[in-house]
């Protein structure tokens, strides 16, 4: 991604952060914004991915999508007379492989009513998910590597 295309976000990031859209916090943001990003600049290397703007915001529609969706499951299964809950926990196999796509899958996950991301195993190839209701592991596992886990990769690669 370009410097000023990370300098312009970080300064976004920054006037949501503040809650102060004024000029002066808009250079402030600018100048904190170019000074961090000078700072870590030695310790960024590329490595061919790109990042898709527009695959990004479909991959947030479909956040906000799972957790209208998860919120409303919930919120039936704790309100109904006999809860029959099968919660567990389960592996789920990642095909993310980066930092940064590991930690946005887990926290997408966990930020997800009714789930929760519990562990990364030791060689990286395991994410492990607690679930309210675990009774089919097999359709949530399809549903994370073909919902979120698909939208990062088109996202980020």
């Amino acid at each position: 991604m370009r410097p000023a295309v990370i300098i312009a976000v970080f300064t976004l990031v920054w006037l949501a952060v503040s809650g102060s859209f004024t000029l002066p916090n808009l250079l402030l943001g600018i100048v904190a914004s170019a000074l961090s990003l000078l700072l870590i600049r030695g310790h960024i290397q590329p490595d061919g991915r790109r990042f898709r703007p527009l695959k990004a915001l479909s991959l947030l529609l479909l956040f906000f999508k799972e957790l209208a969706l998860s919120a409303w499951k919930v919120a039936v299964l704790v309100a109904s007379p006999k809860m029959n809950l099968k919660p567990g926990i389960f592996a789920f196999p990642l095909t993310v492989d980066r930092d940064f796509e590991i930690t946005l899958l887990a926290n997408l996950i966990t930020l997800t009513p009714g789930t929760l991301s519990v562990d990364v195993s030791e060689d990286r190839k395991l994410l492990y998910v607690h679930a309210i209701d675990c009774s089919d592991p097999a359709g949530t596992r399809r549903d994370i590597a073909n919902g979120f886990e698909r939208k990062i990769l088109e996202a980020f690669r």
